[in-house]
């Protein structure tokens, strides 16, 4: 495993991502731990408005870093104003359903923050221009999250005491500003590439944050650097499978044989007909054999999730997903090869 995996998921885990249809934390808390009983997460409501997002409310966890609504986006603010007491309103009401939904629960229990750099290029400065584009405010802002979210885990692990504490970050932007595809305020030009050691940097102290505790690095997006996640120590990637190409094959089969756990999105997150629980992760299965991966380590090494987070979905579709992700990870452990 690597280096800062303490614990391990039950094999043949499954887990959602983070957003879910509606405004109801209770019902939204219930259905997740109902659900997802050996890998329960926080759930993400945005459809309740800006700071119930993912951007909203990590802003919101930030310490000494303040931001409100503009038309355009999230503005860096002088101080906390009404979106910022509306994020921790939110958070506080999330983490409420949640805290009641697992009482006396024991295992692994994830919450998400955005990361550092997707929150560099959604975070606007007063002159309207991305974080992204300022190195200083670029490590405030990490300096800022890491102590925000020292902050939420501690409180997420007194909330649940018996939890094995995972954290997400939401990094959907991270490609594109290794790539220097992250577009200005005008749409003319985009900003310069981040420098690969600067972005593992930033990247390392989040997962630092954790204290040696899991951390997952999210993207949906296609292009995930599998690599370089893997340099900073996460525990995890998560990401889209169907995006998965020819050319990330043989970053995968590195990260897999170096301990890193797939988070595979193998189920669509928006409504529509879902396959056979076995169908879902055939190619998952088929992968393995082409990167001649040891059958006998893949259900230690892939943990079943949807796509991406389903607040696009129905309420009922969304359940429907997360007991389809439980069967067919149910399916992958009895069937690895």
């Amino acid at each position: 495993m690597s280096e800062n995996s303490t614990q391990k998921w039950p094999a043949g885990a499954a887990t959602g991502i983070g957003s879910m249809p509606g405004g109801d934390a209770r019902e939204a808390a219930r259905t997740v731990t109902g659900s997802l009983e050996s890998f329960p997460y926080l759930p993400e409501l945005p459809a309740r408005g800006p700071g119930a997002d993912m951007i909203g409310r990590t802003l919101g966890m930030l310490v000494e870093v303040y931001a409100h609504v503009e038309p355009s986006g999230w503005r860096v603010g002088d101080r906390p104003g009404r979106d910022t007491r509306r994020a921790h309103a939110w958070l506080g009401e999330d983490l409420d359903a949640l805290e009641e939904f697992t009482q006396g629960y024991e295992g692994p229990l994830k919450v998400s923050a955005v990361g550092p750099w997707t929150l560099a290029t959604s975070l606007e400065l007063r002159n309207g221009e991305a974080a992204l584009g300022d190195p200083g405010a670029c490590r405030d802002l990490t300096a800022s999250l890491a102590e925000g979210l020292r902050g939420h885990l501690a409180d997420v692990q007194r909330r649940v005491p018996g939890a094995q504490v995972v954290l997400q970050l939401d990094e959907p932007s991270l490609t594109a500003v290794l790539q220097g595809r992250v577009r200005t305020a005008s749409g003319y030009r985009t900003h310069r590439a981040v420098d690969r050691a600067v972005v593992e940097g930033a990247l390392r102290d989040l997962v630092d944050v954790a204290e040696g505790g899991p951390v997952v690095v999210h993207s949906c997006a296609p292009g995930v650097p599998f690599g370089l996640l893997r340099r900073v120590g996460v525990t995890g990637v998560s990401f889209d499978f169907g995006l998965l190409t020819e050319r990330d094959e043989e970053a995968v089969g590195e990260a897999v044989e170096g301990g890193t756990t797939l988070f595979a999105g193998v189920v669509p997150g928006v409504d529509g007909r879902l396959s056979d629980p076995a169908g879902s992760v055939m190619g998952v299965r088929t992968l393995w054999r082409r990167l001649g991966l040891s059958p006998g380590i893949l259900v230690e090494s892939v943990v079943v999730t949807p796509s991406c987070g389903l607040a696009g979905a129905s309420p009922v579709y969304a359940r429907s997903v997360l007991a389809h992700c439980v069967r067919a990870a149910r399916s992958l452990a009895d069937n690895p090869e």
